[in-house]
C-alpha cells in the first residue's frame, strides 16, 4: 500500500468506512501476523491477537497521529495486544533473576547459514519468557529498563533472559548444523 493510499485509507477509517477497514486489514495482515508470530508461537493465538490488535486500531483510530509512521503506531499495539497476552496467560514469568547477566559472544554470522523462515522457527522455540525479551531487545530495540516496565519484571530479569535465550539459540544452532 502506497503512501498515498494508506493516507486516504486512514482517513476513510477514522470515518468507520467498512472497505477502508477491511482494505488497511488486508493490507497490513502479513506484516501484523509475522510480529505476532514473534512473540507467540501458536499461529492460531497470534491470529487473535492480529485481530484483536486490529480491533484497537479501528477503536482508536483517532488517536493515531499522521505525522508518525502508522507502521510504527501499529506494530507498537501489537506487541503491547502481545505482551498483555503473555501477562494473562503467565507464559512470561520470569526465571530466576542474575543480579549481573554477562552478555554471551553471540555470533551472527552463525544465522548467515539460514533462511528468515529458518531462524524465525529457531526463536519460536524458545520458552515464552525468553522469546519476548529477546524479540524487544534484539529485533525491536527495546532497552532493558523499558523491557523490565512493559514486562513488570527487573532490569536483571530482563538482562538473564536475554543472556538464556541468546545461549538456548547458540545450542540450537549448533544442534541444527549436526
Amino acid at each position: 500500500m502506497g503512501t498515498e493510499q494508506l493516507i486516504q485509507t486512514l482517513k476513510k477509517c477514522r470515518k468507520n468506512d467498512r472497505n477502508a477497514q477491511r482494505e488497511l486489514y488486508e493490507g497490513f495482515y502479513r506484516f501484523g501476523l509475522s510480529v505476532c508470530l514473534r512473540y507467540v508461537a501458536d499461529i492460531d493465538t497470534s491470529r487473535e491477537l492480529l485481530n484483536d490488535g486490529f480491533m484497537k486500531v479501528f477503536t482508536n483510530i483517532e488517536q493515531y497521529k499522521p505525522e508518525y509512521p502508522f507502521v510504527s503506531w501499529f506494530k507498537r499495539i501489537l506487541i503491547n495486544t502481545c505482551i498483555n497476552h503473555l501477562r494473562k496467560s503467565h507464559q512470561n514469568v520470569p526465571t530466576a533473576e542474575l543480579l549481573e547477566a554477562q552478555d554471551v559472544g553471540f555470533e551472527l554470522d552463525l544465522f548467515g547459514k539460514f533462511s528468515v523462515e529458518e531462524i524465525g522457527h529457531l526463536i519460536q522455540q524458545l520458552s515464552p519468557a525468553y522469546r519476548t525479551v529477546f524479540n524487544l531487545h534484539v529485533i525491536e530495540g527495546y532497552e532493558h529498563k523499558e523491557i523490565a516496565e512493559m514486562l513488570n519484571i527487573t532490569v536483571g530479569t530482563s538482562l538473564s533472559n536475554l543472556h538464556k535465550a541468546r545461549k538456548k539459540l547458540q545450542e540450537l544452532i549448533l544442534y541444527s548444523e549436526d
